[in-house]
């Protein structure tokens, strides 16, 4: 196992867009779970006061802090802004959050004890579909929905992770730097498997935990029509273009290996 140095500074990024009712209740229970780790909200200007709220619970506890963004313009982008964020001021960690209740908090020092010294994870994925993993308070035809594209994801690119969708996750941030060094155009939950690709393309360590997923109870989904599609178009892409780079890579090493034996040719 490749060690790893100690995770001494975390940030967890809470995205958020109209989470008033949710947010107070979430950021007690993480400050509780993991009182060690800071917090950045990431408010795409909510038209319910979700970011005044914010800024009110921080000033009143340092260790929580509010990047305001002008506009709602998805998932991707605001946790790119948020991962920046975290670059500049030198932290060894980033987690990725939901502000709906979603993702437990009391589960998050089981995601960054698989990322710390001791698990020398690069990327750690709080999972619904492994063993131990389950899913609360979802329809049958929500269930089906995710596995079905998680299935589809994983056939598709080849990947070794059951849950490239979710959206609890931990990342080394010298290793995330380099996943989102080029450009990232994934918006909403597709943004999660775009960086699942990458980090399994760049050959880092992916580990999945088992978590127990909790629908939301105050608010709404922003789970649209719109992101599913978004999702299963750059998916197919994606998995043509990877067959194709390995079909052509494959032909180049067939091609050298009759070049320097041109009897295996004959």
């Amino acid at each position: 196992m490749t060690s790893r140095d100690p995770l001494r500074r975390v940030c967890v990024c809470i995205p958020t867009y109209q989470e008033r009712a949710s947010l107070p209740g979430v950021l007690q229970r993480l400050r509780q779970a993991v009182p060690e780790a800071d917090v950045l909200v990431i408010d795409d200007a909510s038209p319910d006061g979700t970011g005044a709220l914010a800024d009110g619970i921080a000033a009143h506890d340092d260790r929580v802090h509010v990047l305001h963004r002008p506009g709602k313009e998805g998932l991707g982008p605001a946790y790119l802004a948020g991962f920046a964020w975290a670059a500049e001021r030198g932290y060894d960690a980033v987690v990725e959050m939901d502000a709906d209740g979603s993702h437990q908090p009391e589960q998050l020092p089981a995601l960054l004890a698989a990322a710390d010294s001791g698990g020398g994870a690069d990327v750690v994925i709080g999972s619904r579909w492994i063993p131990g993993g389950s899913v609360h308070r979802w329809p049958q035809h929500r269930k089906a929905l995710s596995v079905g594209a998680n299935t589809y994801t994983r056939l598709a690119l080849g990947l070794p992770v059951h849950d490239a969708t979710a959206g609890f996750r931990v990342y080394r941030l010298p290793q995330l730097t380099r996943l989102v060094s080029g450009p990232v155009a994934s918006q909403g939950y597709c943004f999660q498997v775009d960086l699942t690709l990458r980090a399994v393309e760049q050959g880092l360590r992916v580990v999945e935990v088992p978590i127990a997923f909790v629908e939301r109870v105050e608010g709404t989904s922003k789970m649209t029509g719109d992101i599913v599609r978004e999702a299963m178009v750059r998916v197919g892409v994606w998995a043509v273009m990877r067959r194709s780079r390995q079909v052509r890579e494959h032909l180049t090493r067939r091609s050298r290996s009759r070049w320097h034996h041109p009897e295996e040719a004959m």
